[in-house]
């Protein structure tokens, strides 16, 4: 069932919010929880952990699986695995997935060496998308702001259609002032527990945080797209509402040698203390949305060892 969405502006950031009740009264049914972090040996246990959540949950529901992808490096092993598995041939659980894609950077063309849409038919290879019950990636070529919002509403619609995430893999990025984000939802951009997707402004520092993991995850990327994906305005991402109402979140932080201030930001998620006061619960999150993953009553944080060195 689709959700009518709600437009908010907070600043130059554009939210879509599923519901118009009070944010404070929504934050106060949810309990906080420790960040309680699984260190792993290595990325290629990570993604073995991540493949096998996914296939717990093929085991425990009938029919199809709605998943989130994670782009970057974070799940490269997870879709390695993946790929090898739909190069094999016809796989049952590859075949029941609806498969979303949680962030993107607009505008930009879809085929661009520095979209995540390439990078995931990268790694996961061409049998894999032809297996899967749907693909449904972010559109990110419209060059006004105004067929973007448009564009990004429709994708939280359909995502909604189908009940929203059995499973969504999540990262863990840095921001300024060691604090971090999740999705895209960057630290004071306004994201309430209503919103289900947004359009954030671009600074050049993200752009070369985009570029630089691109590149260590093993993406080789020309001149033009460089120039180009250096254009792009905005970032469009899902919102704390999706995150929230996902059935299950698995994180994984796996670049801390590559992105060492995952370090610092990782350690103060774990850290935080979150408020009684729900304004000042609020803004914490607004501040430093990385903490979202801890208001989640079904997830697990998978690391590499380095990260809390």
């Amino acid at each position: 069932m689709n959700t009518q969405l709600t437009r908010s502006q907070i600043g130059e950031n554009i939210w879509l919010s599923q519901s118009n009740e009070n944010p404070l009264e929504q934050l106060s049914k949810l309990t906080a929880h420790e960040l309680r972090s699984e260190v792993l040996p290595s990325e290629e246990a990570v993604g073995a952990a991540m493949l096998q959540e996914l296939e717990t949950i093929a085991r425990n529901k009938d029919g199809d699986i709605v998943m989130i992808l994670l782009g970057g490096r974070g799940a490269q092993g997870l879709h390695k695995l993946l790929g090898e598995r739909a190069a094999r041939g016809k796989d049952e659980l590859i075949s029941r997935l609806h498969v979303f894609t949680q962030d993107a950077l607009a505008p930009l063309r879809m085929k661009s060496s520095l979209s995540f849409i390439r990078d995931f038919e990268r790694l996961l290879g061409d049998a894999f998308f032809a297996q899967v019950k749907s693909f449904t990636p972010m559109q990110t070529e419209a060059k006004e702001l105004a067929a973007l919002e448009t564009q990004l509403s429709e994708y939280v619609q359909k995502l909604s259609s189908f009940g929203g995430a059995d499973i969504f893999f999540l990262g863990h990025g840095p921001e300024p002032e060691d604090a971090s984000h999740l999705a895209y939802i960057r630290t004071g951009s306004g994201a309430t527990i209503n919103d289900a997707a947004g359009m954030i402004p671009i600074s050049s520092g993200i752009l070369d945080h985009h570029i630089t993991k691109f590149k260590a995850g093993g993406s080789t990327v020309n001149i033009d797209d460089e120039e180009e994906c250096r254009r792009a305005s905005h970032i469009l991402t899902l919102g704390p509402a999706v995150i929230l109402q996902a059935k299950r979140i698995v994180q994984s932080v796996v670049d801390a040698s590559t992105a060492p201030a995952k370090k610092r930001t990782y350690r103060r998620v774990l850290l935080t203390e979150l408020s009684d006061n729900l304004g000042e619960r609020a803004e914490q999150l607004n501040l430093n949305p990385g903490l979202w993953v801890r208001l989640h009553p079904n997830f697990r944080s998978l690391i590499l060892p380095d990260v809390l060195n």
